[in-house]
């Protein structure tokens, strides 16, 4: 990532702190106004999302640390812990919010001042709106898995806030207080899910999960047309640690050619990754011809 790039995600998570307290906020005034347990449903997930946003401030801090002795390969998937913590949050809100609505699928009761508490937490949610897509387009330009998760964590909680508007204008349309508690509940089983989502996904980076089929297909097109004078590549490997992709691969060349020529192929080819894979840290082992290929293997074109 750029530092430009490194900037804009600081002053993002920064600026998702106010912003997710305040929301908060209008949803909790929803609930005090009307007495939903939908609402206070809806309400206590964005409780959630105020405590990720403390966490990917300080992570993502932490993340863009220059590497040091300690840390050679950088600080990078200090983003995915992140991740997996707001993932666990996120079921924790869920478990919460079962807990509240089961109290009420016996004693349901209908809403006080329903246009004003579902106007507020419209209001919320149309913010809520706005703010996920900007974290989600974001953290997919830079490679930001904190600013990432964070933002589909709010999209899902937009999804919920949906969800509920719906739901309590059905009550209110049809008399039958019991909507409120049990569509509590089905939000609850959605925020699970997401949760569930968000986990999985960051452990994948913990894990030295390799690109995308589309990211490495991208990769060795540029080695197959930017190796001209080795003889093959082989054993291609990826890994992606936060903000940052790692690749090195074996390059095979004639057993006569000189350091400086093998030296210049390997410039040539570490250019050309970088302008399909921008911010990309890359090893290249170079090896004389007659090793034995292993691993994924690279056709290098020849040229004309």
């Amino acid at each position: 990532m750029s530092d430009n790039g490194d900037l804009t995600v600081r002053k993002l998570a920064m600026w998702g702190i106010p912003l997710s307290l305040g929301v908060m906020g209008l949803k909790m005034v929803a609930w005090w106004v009307t007495g939903s347990v939908a609402l206070l449903s809806d309400g206590l997930e964005s409780s959630v999302n105020v405590v990720a946003a403390f966490i990917a401030f300080f992570v993502i801090r932490y993340a863009q640390k220059p590497a040091d002795h300690d840390h050679p390969f950088g600080h990078h998937k200090a983003e995915y812990l992140s991740a997996v913590t707001e993932g666990v949050l996120i079921v924790v809100a869920a478990l919460l919010i079962v807990n509240e609505a089961v109290g009420y699928l016996a004693e349901p009761r209908m809403l006080d001042a329903p246009v004003l508490g579902l106007a507020i937490n419209f209001a919320a949610g149309v913010i809520n709106a706005i703010w996920a897509r900007l974290l989600i387009r974001t953290g997919r330009r830079h490679r930001s898995a904190a600013l990432s998760a964070d933002g589909q964590h709010i999209m899902s909680d937009v999804v919920t806030s949906v969800g509920v508007l719906v739901g309590l204008l059905l009550a209110l349309a049809t008399g039958y207080a019991i909507f409120d508690p049990v569509l509590a509940i089905l939000v609850a089983v959605n925020i699970l899910y997401q949760g569930w989502r968000v986990i999985s996904q960051s452990i994948g980076g913990l894990m030295d999960q390799a690109v995308e089929p589309q990211e490495e297909e991208a990769i060795k097109q540029a080695i197959a047309t930017h190796a001209e004078g080795s003889i093959g590549v082989h054993d291609l490997k990826t890994r992606r640690a936060g903000t940052v992709t790692f690749i090195d691969f074996h390059m095979v060349v004639p057993g006569g050619m000189s350091v400086r020529q093998a030296h210049d192929i390997c410039d040539r080819l570490e250019d050309a990754i970088r302008a399909v894979h921008e911010g990309a840290t890359i090893a290249i082992h170079v090896e004389p011809e007659g090793e034995k290929a292993h691993g994924i293997r690279v056709k290098v074109v020849k040229e004309v």
